[in-house]
């Protein structure tokens, strides 16, 4: 269906050599477009662009820290130089330090909110000039359930990924006339790298999950792949500022 065609755009995913940012990026390469991989890790860089590069496609992965105050720039520059201009930012790079809050670092915090909360910023206002040029472009941040929700584990992660909500609505204000939509997605309990400690060796944490769960199972990077080419396409012009829950019905349990 044309409208969700995504022939000819460039989309930039951070974090996007694994986990949910590759989910991503496979939906975004299945719809038709070029895709560049913003990653710390250069033999996931280069497994993932294997993965991804199709007959009619390309991938390119390039080697960054985010919490690089630099890195916004220099990402989209090379997106446009490699890959001829930038349609569609992914914001998905994140960490977590599973800490009560008065045996948290500020190192620690630090670390968290400058990776989850100030690289969505830099990475967005890097963005901003490009997409203004082109006039317009699609903003999808990575949230969390733990945007809405506490936990005593998750002081920092928390009060980032709340950050990145409210920082969607904000920048979907300011460029709204602009033809840029900026939205994000609120993760659930999804199988990744940084949920596969709890999920494997917390007796009971997995099943606990799935019972909450009114879907009855944990998601995957794959339950990505439709709602970011949705935000990415032109299906979703008319929506900007919204949270889309991605959890299997997890949050709407009391």
């Amino acid at each position: 269906m044309s409208l969700f065609d995504l022939t000819s755009k460039v989309a930039l995913v951070t974090g996007g050599n694994g986990g949910i940012g590759l989910g991503i990026a496979r939906g975004l390469i299945g719809a038709g477009a070029s895709v560049m991989i913003a990653g710390r890790n250069p033999e996931k860089n280069a497994a993932a662009v294997a993965e991804l590069l199709t007959a009619r496609t390309r991938a390119r992965a390039i080697e960054i820290d985010v919490t690089d105050p630099e890195f916004g720039k220099t990402m989209v520059d090379a997106a446009v130089s490699q890959l001829g201009r930038l349609d569609i930012l992914v914001n998905n790079a994140g960490v977590s330090v599973g800490k009560r809050p008065e045996d948290l670092s500020l190192a620690e915090w630090r670390g968290v909110i400058d990776t989850n909360l100030t690289a969505v910023f830099l990475g967005a206002q890097a963005a901003y000039p490009q997409f203004k040029v082109q006039g317009g472009g699609k903003i999808i941040n990575i949230g969390s359930m733990y945007s809405i929700f506490g936990a005593w584990y998750s002081a920092a992660y928390s009060a980032s990924k709340g950050g990145v909500v409210q920082l969607t609505k904000t920048l979907a204000t300011a460029w709204s006339d602009e033809n840029i939509q900026v939205n994000v997605l609120l993760p659930g309990w999804i199988v990744t790298d940084m949920t596969d400690l709890a999920r494997t060796r917390m007796p009971g944490f997995d099943q606990a999950i799935v019972a909450r769960t009114p879907a009855g199972r944990w998601g995957t990077p794959d339950d990505f792949l439709g709602p970011a080419v949705f935000l990415a396409s032109n299906a979703s012009d008319f929506i900007t500022g919204a949270s889309i829950a991605v959890d299997g019905g997890y949050s709407i349990q009391g």
